[in-house]
């Protein structure tokens, strides 16, 4: 897969999740050619539009918005708009990502595996948040009805939650999002945990930005391109 491509469908992918998420919450948003929009104001630090090409207008992703009240966000993951001058600032820049198919994962210390049950995801959830339960409850129970998607946990031998990530598949690739390590885990243990349980012949795709970059490209990935997520101010 050459780099253009892997682009693409890091892109597509990562829609695809911004959409589960949102199904999950009861409305999944809509795929136009050229972007995915939400009409109603997307979960926590979800985003209320993704551009899908590098093509994309401001037009494609403002048109298919909630305005009505500030605060709604828009992934420009080509980093090619400019909605400085429709009332937006930016927000973060951040890079794609991208792992080979078939490069060896090193061993990590502690149970990898999917989570399974709602107790188990509401656990999860909790070390994801660092204990905040107001933005554990992002993570519904419908998620794991989803099959692209696999909401992996690291497990101690005492049964602590050592670290996890969201995976989402797509025919090609698998997203990792929300990738955290607990306690004194070590980040790279938790990308090997996670990446253990990506498909051998997937590309694992994503994005990281600022010291979160860092441990990602030591476990293997390679910059791809660069997004900016802008905010309604």
């Amino acid at each position: 897969m050459i780099i253009d491509a892997v682009l693409a469908e890091a892109v597509r992918n990562n829609a695809e999740w911004c959409r589960a998420m949102c199904a999950a919450h009861g409305h999944p948003g809509t795929f136009g050619p050229r972007a995915w929009t939400h009409d109603r104001r997307t979960p926590l630090y979800y985003p209320d539009a993704v551009t899908l090409t590098g093509d994309a207008t401001a037009g494609d992703v403002l048109t298919g918005i909630d305005r009505s009240t500030p605060g709604a966000s828009v992934k420009d993951s080509y980093a090619r708009l400019d909605l400085a001058a429709e009332g937006f600032r930016l927000l973060f820049e951040a890079q794609w990502i991208h792992r080979p198919a078939g490069l060896p994962v090193p061993p990590a210390p502690g149970d990898w595996r999917a989570v399974r049950t709602p107790d188990e995801l509401a656990a999860w959830a909790l070390a994801w948040s660092d204990g905040d339960a107001d933005e554990a409850a992002l993570f519904r129970p419908e998620l794991l009805a989803d099959p692209a998607t696999t909401i992996v946990a690291g497990h101690a031998a005492d049964g602590r939650i050592l670290g996890g990530a969201v995976l989402s598949a797509s025919a090609r690739v698998t997203g990792v999002s929300n990738l955290f390590a607990t306690g004194d885990t070590d980040p790279a243990e938790a990308w090997a945990g996670c990446l253990g349980l990506v498909p051998g012949d997937h590309v694992a795709v994503g994005y990281e930005s600022g010291d979160d970059l860092t441990p990602a490209l030591a476990a293997g990935f390679r910059e791809t391109g660069p997004l900016r997520v802008w905010l309604d101010a």
